[in-house]
């Protein structure tokens, strides 16, 4: 997997933005250990929030296992990642970020999901929770089979 996070930050960063840079880039490099070290163990990911495919309750995926099972079922099909923040907001523990996740799957197909990933981290800098905000219809409606999946 290639890694490409684009991201303009300065050096000194909040610490639940620092997690959220963290997170992507782990995603992006496909390594599955070093995103589930970044969790505390009570940690909860919702992604997307709400009812959906992935969570058909709507609860989240709670806890290292859940967290785990999450990567299993999604992050773990995906060929690469790109996420592009366009902006991001932070405050308290918190971080919203802006941002476009295009996602490259096998025969040349990718999506792009526009959304907005509110990340909590502790005050040790493990991430409490994921909040993603976005939805599968109209991510599904970019799908599209691309000659060169090397570009944005």
């Amino acid at each position: 997997m290639g890694v490409t996070v684009c991201w303009d930050v300065d050096s000194e960063q909040p610490p639940a933005r620092v997690a959220a840079l963290r997170s992507m880039e782990a995603v992006a490099a496909g390594d599955k250990q070093r995103w589930l070290n970044l969790f505390d163990p009570a940690a909860v990911i919702e992604d997307p929030v709400g009812p959906s495919p992935f969570d058909e309750e709507g609860k989240g995926h709670h806890g290292a296992e859940g967290i785990s099972a999450f990567w299993d079922l999604t992050i773990a099909h995906v060929q690469r990642f790109e996420f592009v923040v366009r902006d991001s907001h932070a405050g308290g523990d918190e971080v919203a970020n802006v941002a476009t996740i295009t996602t490259f799957f096998d025969g040349g197909y990718r999506v792009d999901t526009d959304c907005v990933i509110v990340y909590r981290a502790g005050s040790d800098g493990r991430l409490l929770s994921v909040r993603a905000f976005w939805e599968t219809d109209r991510a599904a409606a970019t799908a599209r089979q691309v000659d060169d999946d090397t570009s944005l």
